[in-house]
């Protein structure tokens, strides 16, 4: 086992990382840039180097200063946490090279499965389900356009070296495909620094399942049951839960086998996540897979009782998985909601600023996995997450009601900031998610419902004459 390991990110996966590190007996060193020099990681890892200024370029994401960290430290083993780093299979080499064992999946694997249009063409040959669409980058908006045609609109775009829910446009028409392609390219080229895209078709009213996988290099492969993060603004998760409620049997069984099958084709090893997409006749096609921990990963640890970041690092140090598939049980329902320092009412934008105040809630069951504090500034550089609250219950609705305490007792405030506090808990509520028959469309058809009412108000309140 590893005696030191680098934590190459920051907030609440940085904290949560160092936390299981700790509890192995590991000593943790973390990496900061000068924005983040008073965050509870830094203050609770063993050691702690500092990287560059605050733009991710000049810090998170420096090859050679985060490297260099760990060679003055003495790290053996780097944590990428999740994005930044944890997908860059040219960054694993670059730790081989300079015998660091980078903590996820071999470079080749990530290198096979970072390029989403090649992963969706590999795991075809796989004999996974994938949505009708292109299995190479396309090479122009007048492609592009063509195979919109014989897929059929609604199609998505997507930047092929994408992921957290960004370089996406949906477009429901040919009328609006040149634009939204050029558009879209140039958000890939300015974010992941490749503009190029794919293009499958997309699908109205479905919901979005995804099928964690644990595997060693020892030829074991796992699934740890599925998760529901069907509720999402932007592409981006807001709500999350396992297992999903109401999946035919015959469906779950075979999503879970397919995503096990996926993984042992292309001999992964660690922790990843193969993204399904559900349609309403009950059919599921394979959308994307992750390479690293996700976000979302509280919820499938509070109903299997695995710490998936201790297995992460026992299988980079070697050693097998310390159970197999019929050791695995899922208990309960988990629900994890991810408060965020934005406004729900201007967009989701984010609202940085400094807290006066944060105070989290506990309680029986109650999990928050988060960086924030007193006097902790949000700063405008990196994302706008604040905490995870994440509540296990017998079912799924002790767990809604459990998760709609816990959310009422969060006290955040601060000059500026606006929190989705409220949004999450009238998504609770709301009688679509009440009945689990949320999909991807509810955040929008909410804010459509309150932009209404608030129109009605508006009218009702207009003065007479």
């Amino acid at each position: 086992m590893f005696s030191t390991v680098l934590i190459a990110n920051r907030g609440e996966i940085a904290l949560r990382v160092a936390r299981t590190c700790r509890e192995m007996g590991i000593r943790t060193v973390a990496v900061y840039s000068t924005a983040d020099r008073d965050s509870a990681v830094v203050r609770f890892a063993d050691e702690a180097v500092h990287i560059g200024a605050p733009p991710a370029k000049g810090s998170y994401l420096s090859v050679p200063a985060v490297i260099e960290a760990a060679l003055q430290t003495g790290a053996q083993a780097i944590h990428p946490g999740y994005g930044f780093l944890s997908e860059d299979p040219d960054f694993a080499e670059i730790c081989e090279a300079h015998d660091i064992v980078f903590i996820g999946p071999p470079p080749q694997v990530m290198q096979q499965l970072g390029d989403k249009a090649a992963a969706r063409s590999l795991m075809a040959q796989a004999g996974l389900p994938v949505l009708p669409g292109s299995m190479d980058a396309l090479t122009s908006p007048a492609e592009a356009k063509e195979l919109a045609r014989q897929v059929g609109y609604p199609v998505i775009l997507k930047a092929v070296a994408g992921g957290g829910g960004r370089g996406m446009a949906v477009v429901r028409s040919a009328d609006d495909l040149r634009l939204a392609y050029n558009e879209t390219r140039a958000h890939a080229r300015a974010v992941f620094g490749d503009d190029r895209l794919y293009l499958e078709r997309f699908v109205d009213d479905a919901r979005h399942i995804e099928v964690q996988v644990l595997c060693d290099r020892h030829g074991n492969a796992v699934h740890l049951g599925e998760r529901d993060c069907s509720v999402q603004r932007r592409h981006q998760k807001l709500i999350e839960e396992a297992p999903a409620t109401g999946l035919p049997r015959e469906l779950r069984e075979a999503m879970l086998a397919a995503a096990v099958h996926g993984a042992t084709a292309v001999g992964f090893v660690g922790a990843g996540t193969f993204e399904f997409v559900v349609t309403p006749d009950d059919r599921f096609y394979l959308m994307e897979i992750n390479c690293r921990l996700q976000v979302e990963h509280p919820v499938t640890e509070l109903v299997t009782g695995i710490d998936i970041v201790r297995e992460q690092i026992s299988v980079a140090a070697g050693l097998p998985l310390s159970f197999r598939q019929s050791d695995i049980t899922l208990r309960g329902v988990a629900v994890e909601c991810r408060v965020n320092a934005e406004n729900p009412d201007n967009a989701f934008s984010p609202t940085p600023g400094l807290l006066s105040e944060f105070v989290p809630p506990g309680g029986p069951f109650v999990r928050v996995d988060t960086h924030a504090y007193p006097g902790w500034l949000v700063g405008p550089d990196y994302d706008s997450l604040l905490a995870k609250a994440a509540v296990w219950a017998p079912d799924r609705e002790q767990a809604l009601a459990r998760m709609d305490r816990a959310l009422s007792e969060f006290r955040v405030s601060g000059h500026g900031v606006h929190t989705t506090l409220g949004f999450l808990r009238r998504t609770l509520a709301h009688p679509l998610f009440q009945a689990a028959l949320h999909t991807t469309g509810l955040v929008g058809a909410m804010t459509a419902e309150e932009a209404d009412r608030d129109g009605d108000a508006s009218k009702e309140s207009a003065p007479v004459g």
